[in-house]
């Protein structure tokens, strides 16, 4: 397999680009301490003294003033959160105990939340089963029998298994906002649950292999190429369903195009801090006959977005469904000294044609999103029908 040349060496498997809109990455082949060292008298000195006398100022008058008391550690840390959580809708900043809780996770995993859900037609709603006494989600309040109404703004009254479970899933440690039927305050609850990640493959009588990517892991190309040479010469076409994808890591991406692109840039970074870089194909004629489609939704990002808009501005494939999600950024942890740390963006990524993801996404070739009531697998069926039909 052709791998990726890259002008400018990065730690490019370690930065992750999972969304399920509460992503980051980590550049962990490099301390930010080291980043930090050197840079903080500097930083300290350019910010202007009227911005700190005001800030002192307001802080003396919410500390004096405000309703309920506030001690100084709680007042500091809402600053701190509204400083990093100011900058996007990814940079945060984590205390002590997300950050733990962070690392414990693996980069790339794939997760759902710790119960389930299942429709109960006497109340015509989605309930929770599953869910174990002792699990982080109970502890939260919820328990089994409870309705849930919506899942990040989206109410679930008329969806289908398929899509609540998609809804459900996402980067492990990311999170998801609950809201019961019964209550107006939603729930931050954590995917902590693996899901296993393997490709899914499927032969349709048509000829069309389906390959099922849940997240682009580090052996994610490999896999492809393995499972497209195990079906042999009866594929006449491969449709890859990135619904729901919420990213991974950017090499795999980078590498999965590369099976199906002989030249050209599969995609770019502008960074302040990291410089540009650009991610180039290298000649590779494998799969060059190969028809190949892309089916995504607006739950697809990320590591998905980089992958699919190569392979279509490259016109190397037929995109089918809805426009992505749009998160053409990643974000980096920098670990603080008294445990927390910042996750922040410090990188854009640009499409072979110089387009912006971040907060546009990817537009299909055929808009065709799949209606509530359809099956899924008839829907996967039609779109590799229509593939095959694709000059």
């Amino acid at each position: 397999m052709a791998r990726a040349h890259w002008t400018s060496i990065v730690s490019a498997t370690a930065l992750l680009l999972c969304s399920s809109h509460f992503a980051w990455g980590a550049d962990k082949a490099k301390s930010a301490f080291d980043e930090f060292d050197g840079s903080y008298e500097q930083s300290y000195a350019e910010v202007p003294v009227e911005s700190i006398q005001q800030f002192v100022q307001i802080y003396g008058v919410v500390k004096e003033n405000y309703l309920v008391e506030k001690n100084d550690d709680a007042l500091f840390q809402q600053a701190i959160q509204g400083l990093v959580g100011g900058l996007d809708r990814y940079s945060r900043y984590l205390s002590a105990e997300d950050y733990k809780q962070l690392l414990q996770y693996t980069e790339g995993d794939l997760a759902s939340v710790d119960f389930s859900l299942r429709y109960d037609n006497p109340l015509q709603q989605w309930v929770i089963y599953n869910l174990k006494a002792d699990a982080d989600s109970a502890k939260q309040g919820l328990k089994n029998g409870l309705a849930v109404f919506k899942i990040d703004d989206q109410e679930l009254k008329k969806l289908n298994q398929d899509q609540v479970r998609h809804l459900l899933a996402g980067a492990i440690g990311s999170t998801l906002n609950l809201q019961l039927l019964t209550s107006n305050q939603p729930l931050n609850i954590v995917r902590n649950t693996k899901i296993e990640t393997d490709i899914e493959s499927k032969l349709l009588s048509n000829q069309v292999l389906v390959l099922s990517v849940h997240v682009f892991q580090q052996d994610t190309a490999n896999e492809i190429k393995r499972l497209i040479e195990s079906h042999g010469p009866r594929v006449k076409a491969v449709l890859f369903d990135l619904r729901n994808n919420p990213g991974g890591l950017l090499s795999a991406a980078v590498e999965s195009a590369d099976l199906f692109l002989n030249q050209g840039i599969i995609v770019s970074t502008r960074s302040r801090s990291e410089g540009d870089q650009e991610f180039q194909a290298l000649p590779s004629f494998e799969f060059q006959n190969l028809k190949v489609g892309i089916l995504i939704n607006n739950r697809s990002a990320s590591a998905a977005e980089v992958f699919t808009a190569a392979m279509k501005e490259h016109k190397r494939a037929w995109v089918a469904g809805e426009k992505s999600y749009g998160k053409g950024v990643v974000q980096k942890l920098f670990p603080l000294n008294n445990g927390a740390a910042l996750q922040m963006t410090v990188s854009q990524y640009l499409t072979p044609n110089g387009k912006m993801i971040e907060g546009i996404g990817v537009q299909p070739d055929f808009n065709y999103p799949l209606q509530h009531d359809a099956r899924d697998d008839n829907y996967i069926e039609h779109v590799a029908d229509l593939l095959l039909t694709q000059k």
